[in-house]
């Protein structure tokens, strides 16, 4: 599982850090998304899934 981050293009919502927390953390200052995990075990890869889909500036792209 590939996953890349706009981060220009994140709000800072948290969505992701919500769906996948093992994957996903945002930072203290301005709640800009971190990616914790680049290669996420298998069992986190639905989570990551949803993590993008619920992304509201749709700044998370996941391909297998």
């Amino acid at each position: 599982m590939q996953i890349s981050i706009d981060f220009d293009k994140c709000c800072g919502a948290g969505q992701c850090v919500l769906a996948a927390p093992e994957v996903f953390d945002q930072r203290d200052e301005d709640g800009i998304v971190l990616l914790l995990d680049s290669d996420p075990p298998t069992e986190e890869y639905e989570n990551v899934r949803q993590a993008a889909a619920v992304c509201p500036a749709a700044a998370i792209a996941v391909q297998r």
